[in-house]
């Protein structure tokens, strides 16, 4: 049976922690090798880590250089076929490594597979369905985003592209994603397979400002790479919208509501069509400046009290880390 190796990097997410381990521990999969490489917490993780040494593969506790270096710590310990990292605040959802494995299986000629995912706040309570869809390079050069906990990849072909950057901290992954893309095909299985805490502790939160400029840098490096230079070019004003967009999101989330206004506006200008998925946060922007914010903000928060649509194969009931209210689940049959 394929050995599957899950990494989760933890710093001071002492709140979270323990359900992240659970999520991972209670999975049906009988062949998880799992390892936890913690940044040296004061926060009380060590101890929750330590409840749970016996059932892990591997843990440390010491200081590192930010997330990449720990990730790529616990990618080093990895002997796993396929392999993947799950953050100490977010969570694999039931069901979730049997449905990658299955996916490798069906699809060998696959770097990477990814499902869909959905958002949480701090208490648990599910927010939004995060679907990926089917993409390809071309489609994460435009800054089409994959939700992070829900990638697995297989081993061999991340340690051909050397891992994790360390000098990206907050698009480490979507840089990491383009890479796996170059050298072998990504696939996606529409199924809801992990949960992307939101939380004002989360660093695309607190330092939402410096967040989306790594989005530039990405495409700057491409521009500078013989085979993704000339897809660039044939798509340069999409892609730099879709880099415009994401650094907008960012801004706006963290309440500089002028500047993502602005960028914004430049999206819009740089590739009209991708307005259509962005106009109510341009609104949002808006709204915030001109005294209107608290339309914005009760649509944003009527919307987040409707049920995400997951499609999940299992009960949500007690599962580790989610607070249950109106979640609307529909069966498991994919096209995967």
């Amino acid at each position: 049976m394929t050995l599957v190796s899950i990494i989760t990097p933890s710093y001071n997410q002492a709140r979270f922690l323990e359900a992240t381990l659970q999520s991972v521990l209670h999975q049906e999969y009988p062949n998880i090798e799992y390892i936890v490489v913690d940044g040296a917490s004061t926060d009380g993780s060590l101890e929750i880590i330590k409840n749970y040494a016996d059932r892990l593969a591997w843990w440390v506790s010491e200081s590192d250089e930010g997330q990449a270096h720990a990730i790529n710590k616990g990618f080093k310990q990895a002997t796993g076929e396929i392999v993947a990292w799950l953050n100490s605040d977010d969570l694999y959802l039931p069901g979730t490594i049997t449905k990658a494995v299955e996916t490798f299986h069906d699809h060998p000629e696959a770097g990477m597979v990814f499902g869909d995912a959905v958002s949480a706040d701090a208490e648990g309570r599910l927010l939004n369905h995060l679907p990926a869809g089917n993409l390809e390079l071309r489609d994460l050069l435009r800054f089409q985003i994959i939700t992070q906990p829900a990638v697995f990849m297989r081993r061999s072909i991340l340690e051909e592209v050397n891992h994790l950057d360390p000098s990206y901290h907050f698009f480490l992954d979507h840089h990491l994603w383009i890479r796996m893309a170059r050298e072998a095909d990504i696939v996606h299985r529409p199924q809801t397979w992990a949960v992307s805490r939101y939380h004002k502790e989360a660093k695309n939160v607190y330092m939402a400002d410096k967040c989306g400029k790594e989005a530039y840098r990405i495409l700057a490096w491409a521009e500078s790479q013989p085979d993704l230079a000339p897809l660039l070019r044939e798509d340069s004003r999409r892609a730099w919208a879709g880099a415009h967009q994401i650094n907008a999101r960012y801004l706006l989330d963290g309440g500089a509501a002028w500047a993502a206004l602005t960028v914004y506006l430049k999206a819009a200008v740089t590739y009209p069509p991708l307005l259509a998925s962005f106009w109510h946060r341009l609104l949002f922007s808006a709204l915030s400046l001109v005294g209107g914010g608290f339309l914005a903000n009760w649509y944003y928060s009527w919307k987040n009290r409707r049920p995400p649509q997951l499609n999940l194969d299992h009960s949500l009931e007690g599962w580790p880390g989610i607070k249950l209210a109106q979640t609307a689940v529909r069966g498991g049959g994919d096209t995967a």
